[in-house]
């Protein structure tokens, strides 16, 4: 299928995320316009103070920077988003907008074959999530849903989330964040992402890398092996890495590609990128494949380009100081 096809009907998914319940029940739309991407970089996630939005180039480097980097090897930036399809799913993590009037629907937290039941740590509901909401790897994998009311400037996401015919949606856990205020969970509990953090304000998207100008920190992760059981602020939540205090991360650690590093032969898109990890850096979220930043999927990125950013290694990082780890 070419791919102006696929981006016109990612454009129609998101039109229709936003309407109303029809007169057969679905959660159909009610204010045009939600489709309008450009929406969402409008407006600035989280407070200017947020670690998110944080200009981190000139924080002190870690004492155990050099350790850490050795431990984690030398790896390629793995832009985990892009154009087109894998294991028939869109590559990165979708996300839908939807108005203010969207109808909510209550969530049912569950355990099943693939992770746990986190309900005793997740926001109650009701969610905005209309019917047709993107789920990430369509229902593979840790199957996010993440859900924008851009009218109201909350966020709802959804781990290991799931649709059922007549039972509705269902998820591992679910949480909600005020984007107008520094929103953070509370301590010890877990998020849609592992880290306790949102995901949604983290991702690389094509828009605002398009423009020339990310202004906020990217997500990544790391293997088990080099993951820390513990995390620091922004994370509210540690997840069971096997790696040793001082030679690997834990969750919210940031890194920061070097100020020395030459980023003038890639593309401007890339180079956007790049900037950020310099400015604002990396923020490790979950466990993962190694290196890999996260995106959101979208029909106008180059794959062939990202693949560019392979040649950036992880020894061309810094580790930030890190701050109390509990």
């Amino acid at each position: 299928m070419k791919k102006t096809l696929l981006y016109f009907i990612l454009l129609a998914t998101v039109f229709t995320a936003c309407k109303k319940k029809d007169s057969s029940g679905n959660n159909s739309s009610v204010c045009e316009g939600a489709q309008d991407r450009s929406k969402l970089e409008a407006f600035k996630m989280f407070l200017p103070s947020h670690p998110l939005n944080t200009d981190i180039s000139s924080y002190p480097i870690d004492s155990n920077s050099a350790r850490i980097i050795s431990a984690i090897g030398v790896f390629g930036i793995h832009s985990d988003f892009g154009s087109g399809l894998y294991n028939n799913a869109p590559i990165g993590i979708p996300f839908s907008l939807v108005c203010g009037s969207q109808a909510k629907v209550s969530i049912t937290y569950r355990a099943n074959s693939y992770d746990g039941n986190y309900g005793n740590e997740s926001d109650a509901g009701p969610f905005p999530v209309p019917d047709n909401a993107q789920i990430e790897g369509n229902g593979n994998g840790d199957s996010h849903v993440l859900i924008c009311d851009i009218e109201n400037k909350k966020l709802y996401e959804l781990y290991n989330a799931s649709k059922n015919s007549g039972l509705g949606w269902s998820a591992s856990c679910g949480a909600v964040f005020d984007l107008t205020k520094n929103t953070y969970r509370t301590e010890g509990w877990t998020s849609a992402d592992a880290s306790g953090m949102a995901i949604l304000p983290y991702l690389v998207r094509y828009d605002e890398a398009f423009s020339g100008t990310i202004d906020h920190a990217i997500r990544f992760t790391l293997s088990r092996a080099h993951v820390y059981s513990g995390y620091t602020a922004p994370a509210s939540h540690k997840v069971s890495g096997t790696g040793l205090l001082g030679k690997s991360l834990p969750m919210g650690a940031r890194m920061r590609l070097k100020a020395s590093f030459d980023i003038s032969s890639y593309s401007p898109v890339n180079q956007a990128i790049l900037k950020a990890m310099k400015q604002y850096g990396l923020v490790l979220a979950d466990i993962g494949s190694d290196m890999f930043i996260s995106g959101a999927p979208d029909e106008r990125w180059d794959n062939d380009d990202l693949r560019k950013l392979l040649n950036i290694k992880s020894s061309d990082f810094e580790v930030l100081k890190i701050g109390l780890v509990k």
